[in-house]
């Protein structure tokens, strides 16, 4: 993501827990977990196969089918050939500002700060994806620029190395929208102008479907919260007024 897309505001960046939003540990407790329990439960939102949310590749037991969706592999092949969860807002934008972050970067910030932790962990913010997708796209921003798309075979992302940005496929744009403003309301992660009035039009032009909503109704299952952008019809009207 933009280094200048997202900035902590200094009151949160040694801003401890409250009791009420302590993580949980356990597979069946519902909570916020961190981001290794996190995985452990994706398997009850996505279940054991699905699609991955760039791409559209089939997967089974984190395994991608590769050639059922034209993907075609940039670099690294055994990454491609695997499925990772993915932070639709980076770990970097969310933790990079923090103290644990200087003093060690995002595995100090998942020792040691328990805030991080639940953000990084946010079920919300977790998407299915072709690992070596996952990993080109690093901390780099979304957004749209003129180009054919054509680095993955027929998969309708496009990652832009030197320029530091992504070009999701529009099938994810909403979706990365609705995410994005939930974590910003959640924790108090500001936007820039520029990047708020893109997903402002990407939260209008692609609406939320019925397998965000059904998502969305898993994950507050399993954490015990809901995305109000994905379930209040009125909340993306109020944000982007």
């Amino acid at each position: 993501m933009n280094r200048a897309a997202f900035v902590l505001p200094l009151a949160l960046l040694f801003s401890p827990l409250s009791h009420a939003d302590a993580l949980v540990t356990r597979a069946k407790d519902v909570g916020h977990r961190d981001f290794q329990r996190a995985k452990q439960v994706m398997p009850r939102v996505y279940g054991t196969s699905g699609k991955d949310f760039y791409c559209g590749c089939p997967y089974a037991n984190k395994k991608v089918d590769l050639q059922a969706c034209g993907y075609k592999v940039r670099k690294d092949a055994n990454r491609a050939g695997r499925i990772e969860w993915e932070h639709i807002v980076p770990a970097w934008a969310i933790g990079h500002q923090r103290q644990c972050w200087q003093d060690g970067g995002r595995k100090q910030c998942s020792k040691q700060d328990a805030l991080f932790r639940k953000a990084e962990g946010d079920l919300h913010n977790l998407v299915p994806a072709v690992g070596e997708v996952n990993n080109d796209r690093g901390n780099f921003r979304y957004t749209v620029w003129e180009r054919e798309p054509a680095m993955y075979g027929q998969c309708q992302m496009v990652v832009d190395f030197k320029g530091r940005r992504a070009q999701p496929p529009q099938h994810a744009r909403g979706a990365i929208a609705r995410s994005t403003f939930y974590m910003v309301e959640t924790y108090r992660l500001n936007m820039s102008a520029q990047e708020r009035k893109l997903y402002c039009v990407w939260a209008r032009t692609y609406p939320v479907s019925d397998w965000e909503r059904q998502r969305d109704r898993r994950i507050k299952a399993v954490q015990g919260n809901s995305n109000r952008y994905v379930s209040d019809a009125s909340a993306i009207a109020r944000f982007c007024r």
